[in-house]
């Protein structure tokens, strides 16, 4: 058992201080009682004779609850139609540049977990590479699992320094491969794209994963400008010459991968990477997978608040009044209508008032800076026609991680840009197709919305018809066949297959065997690590 607040325990020193006390002023009372009357006395006496330990019991009770006890697992089958995603992960120390905040790492780390949050009922597997690339977690439906890995990445764990895409690129490719379930298979690369393996190397690793009919999307972070890396002593990283090395995102290597793959390169300069990388795995099919979810040191809290309640219960079902369930319910009361208490905004919109509405929930944006109130400004402002300030309102909103929020704030973004198409003639291709894109992506996240699909189609509908095009494709374009169907995988047992075990052990057993045996080899002949180890 582990408690998730440790330091609340202490509190429990003082329930026998307060047990005691109440214990003295019950014998005060009694004694009262007696003096006053002997029959009272006893009365008295039958009364509350099990009050003390049981309100001493429920704050014991309530007090390791606070903690949050945790213990045992749990596990439940999960079925979904899903892809099949690999992500990939940067972990070399050139990704502790500090060119985007946190740095390149936190950045590649904070996108990773939107895209699984995003991507929900996709199966997921997980590869970091430095010098070499090891399997973190294989396919799974449990999304907790792989947030958990990406919290713990840190390239600390990389025995080897350096940057290996390449491989990285083909163990990810055999995980797909070896999927026995699920739908189209794909990988996202979060990289600097500072790789030493070279051009033609990276264009292989794109090749085959082309020939496997896996889709490649990488995601550039960092900065051409380059950065120094920090060490863990406070200095900076130096190379094998004594030299302050400093390190540049290289888009050319990501993009001889993507191009050779026929796959997405994201531009770092992107406003929504995830939303871009959600919008081209949007036509990969999916297929029925089966998994098994499993969760260690399952929260317990509500067995301590469940016994807490029933002894509350017993105590105001045998008293003869329900004086506690009354005290309760009035302090419950009053803190419920506290929370539920609306905005200055809201308020003022309920009673028809739409320009001081707008005002305060601007002015509640700008000091709180939350999703909820960028929203509510950005949908007040469009309700009143302010279309300029609802656009650059809701489009601070599109940023939260909370899907049904950004679905809405998509839907209310396109909606205003379709209307200010309307009076903006001279910008009007370009306004219909943002609508077309924010509508594209709302639909994304909410397939059903009925009003989201008729505004998506009225904004296609008023937009010019495209240039003809010759039907040769130019190069670099891609292939426009779609991959060979696959047949449909059978129902599989749920748990973690054999296969699947041993795609965990066998990958980092061999890389780290590889890498034991290259370390022995130079140490033995008293030389350095080859390349550079960022």
């Amino acid at each position: 058992m582990i408690f998730e607040r440790p330091f609340l325990l202490f509190a429990l020193l003082l329930v026998p201080l307060a047990y005691a006390l109440a214990w003295l002023a019950r014998r005060q009372r009694l004694a009262a009682a007696f003096a006053w009357s002997r029959d009272l006395g006893a009365r008295a006496s039958a009364l509350g004779r099990r009050s003390v330990w049981l309100f001493a019991s429920v704050t014991a009770l309530a007090v390791i609850g606070l903690a949050g006890p945790r213990w045992g697992t749990a596990g439940a089958n999960a079925e979904s139609r899903a892809l099949n995603l690999v992500v990939v992960m940067d972990v070399s120390k050139s990704m502790l540049a500090q060119d985007v905040a946190p740095n390149r790492l936190g950045h590649a780390v904070s996108l990773a977990r939107r895209l699984v949050q995003d991507l929900d009922g996709d199966r997921f597997a997980l590869v970091a590479f430095a010098g070499h690339p090891y399997l973190l977690s294989p396919l799974t439906l449990d999304q907790s699992s792989i947030s958990l890995q990406l919290d713990a990445l840190d390239p600390d764990m990389a025995s080897v320094g350096g940057s290996g895409l390449a491989a990285a690129l083909e163990l990810a490719r055999h995980v797909l491969t070896s999927a026995p379930q699920g739908g189209d298979r794909a990988i996202v690369v979060l990289s600097d794209g500072e790789t030493f393996e070279g051009t033609s190397a990276m264009a292989s690793a794109g090749a085959a994963l082309r020939r496997s009919g896996v889709t490649l999307v990488a995601i550039p972070v960092g900065d051409m400008r380059g950065a120094r890396i920090p060490d863990p002593d406070g200095g900076w990283h130096h190379d094998i010459d004594g030299k302050v090395v400093i390190t540049v995102r290289h888009d050319e290597l990501l993009r001889a991968a993507t191009d050779a793959a026929h796959g997405v390169f994201i531009p770092a300069g992107a406003t929504d990477p995830v939303g871009d990388t959600r919008r081209a795995l949007a036509h990969l099919n999916r297929s029925v997978a089966h998994d098994h979810v499993a969760a260690d040191l399952v929260p317990r809290a509500w067995i301590f608040a469940l016994v807490a309640a029933l002894l509350l219960l017993l105590q105001a079902l045998t008293r003869r009044s329900a004086a506690l369930i009354a005290v309760a319910l009035m302090v419950g009361g009053v803190r419920t209508a506290r929370a539920q208490r609306p905005s200055a905004g809201t308020r003022l919109l309920r009673r028809g008032d739409t320009v001081d509405a707008r005002a305060a929930f601007a002015a509640a944006a700008h000091k709180e800076s939350s999703d909820t109130a960028w929203f509510n400004a950005g949908t007040s402002a469009l309700v009143g026609g302010d279309l300029p300030t609802a656009i650059s309102s809701l489009e601070r909103a599109t940023l939260s991680l909370d899907p049904a929020l950004r679905q809405r704030a998509l839907y209310n973004l396109g909606t205003a840009y379709l209307m200010q198409a309307r009076h903006d003639t001279a910008q009007r291709d370009t306004l219909l197709a943002s609508a077309a894109a924010k509508l594209r992506e709302s639909l994304l996240l909410s397939p059903s919305d009925r009003n989201a699909k008729y505004n998506y189609e009225l904004a296609r509908r008023l937009r010019p018809p495209p240039p003809p095009t010759s039907s040769k494709s130019k190069p670099g374009q891609g292939n426009s066949k779609s991959p060979p169907p696959r047949p449909q995988p059978g129902r599989q047992p749920s748990g973690m297959t054999p296969a699947q075990a041993d795609q965990v052990l066998s990958a980092m057993e061999r890389a780290e065997q590889q890498t034991r045996q290259g370390l022995n080899q130079r140490a033995r002949r008293g030389e350095l690590p080859p390349g550079p180890d960022w």
